[in-house]
Order: structure tokens, then C-alpha cells, then sequence
């Protein structure tokens, strides 16, 4: 297993993961490609010290972008929805 810093990457902070946080206690971030659920979980819970009843993952895939002759592919990235115990809140999303 990685150090719990690399596995967690950026929050995302999205207007759909703004409204899942406040209606399913539901917080997002972008994981390493290689960190398994298991490792999500620990992680969060290490760091943010909350209680993680559920995590999600999925792979986006990079988008294929042009600027004049020239194309380029952006890099696949993971990401994480972690389901939070009722009343468990992590400050970084909440501004504090």
C-alpha cells in the first residue's frame, strides 16, 4: 500500500458533488489509479478522522483534445465517492 497522501489526491468540488454531499452525506475525490477501495477508506479515514461507511470508484477516461494540428490525450483519472456515517463532516469541504 501507498502513503495514505498519495492515495488522495484533489477534492472534487462539483455542483453534483455539492448537492450529493448535502443530500447523501457523499464527499468526492480523485484518487491514485493503483489505490483500491480498501485503501480509499483507510486513507480517509486516517486523515479526515471520520467514520467511511461505503466507497465508489470510477475511471474517467482522458479526453482527446486538438488545438490546430496538433492532438493530444488527456491522462485517465480515478475517482472516489465516499459515503460518510450520518453526521461525520469533513472541513474541507465545508470551508472551516
Amino acid at each position: 500500500m501507498k502513503d495514505i497522501y498519495q492515495i488522495l489526491k484533489t477534492p472534487v468540488i462539483t455542483e453534483k458533488s455539492t448537492m450529493q454531499r448535502a443530500e447523501s452525506n457523499k464527499v468526492a475525490f480523485w484518487v491514485d489509479l493503483q489505490a483500491n477501495k480498501s485503501d480509499i477508506k483507510e486513507a480517509v479515514e486516517k486523515v479526515f478522522n471520520v467514520k467511511v461507511l461505503d466507497v465508489n470508484t470510477m475511471k474517467v477516461p482522458g479526453k482527446v483534445k486538438r488545438t490546430g494540428k496538433n492532438i493530444s490525450k488527456k491522462s485517465t483519472r480515478k475517482k472516489a465517492y465516499i459515503t460518510l456515517k450520518q453526521g461525520e463532516k469533513i472541513p474541507l469541504f465545508e470551508g472551516t
